[in-house]
């Protein structure tokens, strides 16, 4: 008598029709790493052409799908597996929704029925779902894979109409592993909604206030990365300078003659948005984490453009508030303001002081990040980190042609960002070169990331700045009488150790070497790591 087949039909589950709705989109990478719970999410990638990069850690994973999707425009796609999987995304997570970044994680969770069950049951949470809903802008746990799909289609609409954030699925492993009740219809993308140019009369009177200042200023901030043509079309217009957030760095060229470059950090670059008698913001909450001060304080009209009506007085009220899209928005605006150009207005000697304050606050690490930016390709892309190297100098020092060109988290400030954001930009496009710039102590949060970049056979060049531990904490510690404690770290030989990865590593002996190392490095291409230590004596 013949034996059944009980082989389960894994032809067409839950985790295929999910995966074909993203790939529908336009997604062709993923990250993560392949668990005993997530096969199934795993199964049809190469079927649907969509890259898997294997990180060494969740984290990772969630910034590298956040460099990805900074290049793309598209929403970076994290699998993690149940359980301790999930739970190493969580600060890649909080990124997300606090620098504003779509991002979509997929992971399985207990069977429907086993909800708090409490029995030992592999990778068994709690609550997974309220977990990663405390700092998303949602998550669902799904009940079939109709419902798995419908969610797909949802964020793919929050991040058109509404302010982009991490959204999370959890499909139960029992729908996931079952098969689809998702048609082949239901999987296609639906069309999004027209983006939104604002309110007709508030648009009228936003371009009467700026057409009538004599002193406008520009500020543009994250959510206004996409509206640079219009943003620099307005500045032009009104003869207006332009400041950025670190998130918009880039939205104008930082080249133009009206740029007063990301430096809202500094006095006089604050000061210079808060003396205009029309201050136009776009796509910034003008948080705390950005100005380096609790708050903008504008004397002037103050018209504010965001996605979200959230935002429109936040931190600071606005006399004209215009909820929509950025580039629709300032499209319109455009449209109604007089079409002769007024002479632009002369900042030299506003980006004199923005200088001085910036070489004076941190003369030495300006310096070196002088010399390291002049090393880089003129369309770089940098990836930083929270380390003192990047947002004490080379934030203001790079003067960048294009959004998304400085990938950093100014708000959630994390460590271990800048390799694997590098990664994910690198998986997105191959048409410019990718650097990191990064300490080492952040370095030592992801350093496992270089076998990532090697195993996917990147070119990317990372430069670890050494000052020898945590030292900006040290200094904080001795301005509070403290003897320092736990700061001074013990460093490997970071050379051999990217050279154990399968990288090739590069120490610096000498300052005037910098550059060279870097432009070498760079030319030669594969994963190399260059190590400056900063308390060498030339």
């Amino acid at each position: 008598m013949p034996v059944p087949d009980v082989t389960p039909d894994y032809s067409d589950t839950a985790g295929r029709a999910v995966l074909e709705t993203i790939r529908a989109y336009g997604v062709t990478a993923v990250f993560g790493i392949p668990g005993t719970h997530n096969l199934e999410l795993y199964r049809p990638l190469a079927e649907l052409g969509i890259r898997a990069v294997t990180n060494r850690h969740e984290q990772g994973a969630g910034y590298g799908a956040d460099g990805w999707a900074q290049q793309t425009g598209l929403p970076g796609v994290v699998i993690t597996t149940s359980g301790p999987g999930l739970q190493n995304a969580m600060s890649a997570i909080g990124t997300a929704f606090c620098e504003s970044r779509p991002l979509i994680v997929l992971s399985p969770g207990v069977p429907l029925g086993a909800e708090f069950a409490d029995v030992g049951t592999l990778h068994e949470t709690k609550d997974a779902t309220a977990m990663v809903r405390a700092i998303a802008e949602w998550s669902r746990r799904v009940s079939s894979a109709a419902e798995a799909v419908d969610a797909v289609h949802d964020a793919f609409t929050l991040f058109r109409t509404g302010r982009p954030r991490p959204v999370h699925i959890e499909i139960p492993l029992d729908v996931l592993e079952a098969p689809a009740d998702a048609p082949a219809e239901a999987r296609r993308p639906r069309p999004l909604p027209a983006r939104d140019a604002g309110d007709p009369d508030a648009l009228a009177e936003a371009a009467r206030l700026l057409a009538s200042a004599e002193r406008p200023v520009i500020v543009a901030g994250g959510g206004s990365t996409d509206a640079g043509n219009e943003l620099t079309a307005i500045a032009e217009r009104l003869g207006a300078p332009v400041l950025t957030t670190l998130n918009g760095k880039g939205v104008v060229d930082e080249r133009h003659p009206l740029s007063l470059g990301s430096n809202l950090r500094l006095a006089a670059a604050r000061a210079v948005a808060e003396d205009a008698d029309a201050l136009l913001v776009v796509g910034s909450k003008l948080g705390e984490a950005e100005l380096w001060a609790p708050r903008l304080e504008a004397r002037g009209a103050v018209v504010r453009v965001d996605i979200s009506a959230a935002q429109l007085d936040k931190n600071l009220g606005a006399t004209v508030g215009i909820t929509g899209d950025a580039a629709a928005v300032t499209g319109e605006l455009l449209r109604l303001l007089p079409t002769a150009r007024r002479p632009a207005r002369d900042v030299t000697a506003e980006r004199s002081a923005i200088a001085r304050e910036m070489r004076d606050t941190a003369p030495e690490t300006v310096a070196l990040a002088e010399i390291i930016a002049d090393a880089l390709p003129d369309d770089a892309i940098v990836a930083g980190d929270s380390s003192q190297i990047v947002y004490m100098a080379l934030g203001s020092v790079l003067r960048q042609r294009h959004p998304h060109s400085l990938l950093y988290t100014p708000t959630y400030a994390t460590l271990g960002y800048g390799l694997p954001a590098a990664i994910g930009a690198r998986v997105a496009q191959t048409e410019r070169p990718v650097v990191t710039v990064i300490g080492d102590g952040a370095l030592m949060f992801c350093v496992n990331e270089l076998v990532t970049a090697v195993e996917q056979r990147l070119d990317l060049t990372v430069v670890c700045v050494d000052n020898g531990g945590y030292a900006e904490i040290r200094q904080n510690e001795i301005d509070r009488g403290m003897a320092p404690v736990g700061v001074d770290l013990v460093q490997p030989d970071w050379a051999a150790l990217a050279t154990a990865f399968g990288a090739t590593g590069r120490r610096v002996e000498r300052a005037d070497d910098i550059a060279r190392i870097i432009r070498t490095a760079i030319d030669e291409g594969g994963v190399q790591l260059i190590h400056i230590p900063t308390n060498r004596k030339d």
